[in-house]
């Protein structure tokens, strides 16, 4: 008798026995839109050369960093980096073993050693690409890298008129 009257009172009410809870509201987050302002690796190292913290980078700041730098990873004090070590020192100062300036456009006479003057020359060149109002010095502004604001894509980098899937 009492299942009869349970059984009677949850038909009486289909509405409290089907009720089933809404699912929560899942907000989709908004990508953020394609850079337009970039770094290159080796200009993100060379900001860190800054030394004073005036967001400059002195040509005495640039050397004295460069030098730090392919210092931390000659250790024996041997003046030269096997392909190897240029891999190690390009991962740890420039973020990736792959990065650029290359192990093969660094080493100018080919033997298969980077020294601290063929790095230095290759950072000359960098030094005097990046310093484009030619004061001696790198703002932060001459370290970036503008890339040109895509219109033909969609906020997702995705071109346009092509569906997502």
């Amino acid at each position: 008798m009492r299942l009869f009257l349970l059984l009677a009172t949850f038909a009486a009410t289909p509405a409290l026995a089907q009720q089933v809870p809404a699912p929560p509201i899942v907000s989709v987050p908004q990508s953020q839109p394609a850079a337009t302002v970039m770094a290159e690796p080796v200009a993100m190292m060379i900001a860190a050369f800054d030394r004073d913290g005036d967001a400059r980078v002195s040509r005495a700041e640039f050397d004295a960093g460069l030098r730090q730098s392919f210092d931390s990873i000659d250790t024996r004090s041997a003046g030269s980096l096997g392909y190897i070590g240029f891999s190690d020192w390009s991962e740890r100062w420039l973020g990736d073993r792959n990065t650029l300036p290359s192990p093969f456009e660094t080493d100018r006479d080919g033997d298969n050693r980077i020294t601290w003057d063929e790095l230095a020359a290759r950072f000359a060149l960098l030094f005097a690409r990046f310093d484009s109002n030619k004061d001696g010095s790198l703002a932060r502004s001459e370290l970036l890298t503008l890339r040109p604001q895509m219109f033909d894509r969609d906020r997702r980098g995705r071109p346009m008129g092509k569906p997502a899937r």
